[in-house]
């Protein structure tokens, strides 16, 4: 009997203090989440690249096992509430828009500021990431602030305008109610339009209630979310593809993984980064075909419009910047730079805003 015990207080020990314990016994519980459904991109590909690649390479390459818990769709967060999800700890690592944030976040959203920049998704992560890692702020923000680690950028496809009338010039979109998310609400505002802010969640009733008509939107939002059945009109205005989301684990958790499990998420965040351009970029001719294929009247305006809409926006980058500066941020050296690192990477601005 003393010997039993003896050995079962001997096993408790030895399993408490890591000795002799099974190669698995450290496995790793990860809650990963969004408030977006996995309709959208970037969560099809948190579901289908991010977690089984890290899943697999943890199980390869280390003594660990990384098994995820997934919440998609609003399930652990709603999509304005994914940052503090992440930093409170209910969830371990979310994906989100930095749109949702813009007391939190309003550097983030600079691509914004510059419309009409690049469609190329590749490109637009590519221009982004470049910026990041020029400017040490916008990554080291998230753990100094808000108890939370950058591992990935985001990008959408390039941004149009979706909407139950049909148009042909600027000013056919004064008064209307059209949507958007944060700041790209100023691109409607400056075009006449009343810009209501919503998301994607809410779009399909709030068009077929008449709440707006109309949403700056990305083809894969607007079939995903079969917003073409109440916005048959689809026009490639060509606002650019926008680096505004992120993926980011909470710092105290991250801190608590051995370093060949941090590598990897790093390594496999990289990685999803740059897929998040490329599967955007493929997949963007595809939808505009699904959309002409679902009924709705897919059209481009020409050059002269974007022209015209750009000029209206041409003090609005500058404005930005220093409104930005003002507030202790680095706003003119970001805006600046991603004006410069969008040239650099091919694109030519309609209008080529002043940023001093």
């Amino acid at each position: 009997m003393k010997r039993t015990l003896l050995t079962a207080c001997v096993t408790a020990l030895a399993v408490a203090g890591g000795i002799g314990a099974p190669a698995h016994a450290a496995d790793i519980k990860l809650r990963i989440a969004s408030g977006h459904p996995p309709a959208n991109t970037y969560v099809d590909l948190m579901q289908s690249f991010f977690v089984p690649e890290v899943t697999k390479r943890v199980a390869a390459r280390t003594k660990h096992k990384v098994e995820f818990i997934e919440g998609y769709g609003g399930a652990m967060v709603k999509v304005a509430d994914t940052l503090e999800g992440v930093q409170s700890g209910i969830i371990d690592i979310g994906g989100y828009c930095f749109c949702f944030e813009p007391s939190n976040l309003p550097l983030h959203a600079f691509q914004v500021m510059l419309p009409f920049g690049t469609m190329d998704p590749e490109v637009s992560v590519k221009l982004a990431r470049a910026v990041y890692d020029k400017v040490p702020y916008m990554s080291k923000v998230f753990e100094d602030r808000f108890s939370q680690k950058l591992i990935a950028l985001i990008a959408d496809n390039g941004y149009n305008l979706g909407t139950s009338f049909e148009w042909s010039k600027v000013s056919d979109l004064k008064g209307r109610k059209l949507a958007g998310a944060g700041l790209n609400l100023k691109w409607l505002e400056y075009a006449g339009a009343t810009p209501v802010q919503s998301s994607l969640p809410d779009a399909y009733t709030s068009m077929q209630t008449g709440v707006y008509n109309g949403w700056i939107m990305f083809p894969s939002g607007y079939v995903n979310f079969k917003l073409y059945e109440v916005g048959k009109f689809y026009t490639e205005v060509g606002f650019g593809a926008i680096t505004w989301h992120g993926l980011t684990i909470n710092s105290a958790r991250w801190k608590k993984l051995p370093k060949e499990v941090q590598d990897i998420i790093l390594e496999v965040g990289r990685e999803y980064e740059a897929k998040t351009g490329t599967v955007n970029k493929v997949n963007y001719p595809r939808q505009v075909e699904q959309l002409k294929s679902f009924g709705a009247t897919v059209k481009a305006v020409p050059e002269s419009v974007r022209v015209d809409w750009a000029n209206s926006l041409k003090g609005w980058p500058q404005e930005k910047a220093t409104e930005l500066d003002k507030k202790g941020l680095p706003g003119t050296q970001v805006l600046k730079l991603a004006l410069e690192q969008a040239e650099k990477l091919g694109h030519k601005w309609p209008v080529r805003y002043p940023v001093k």
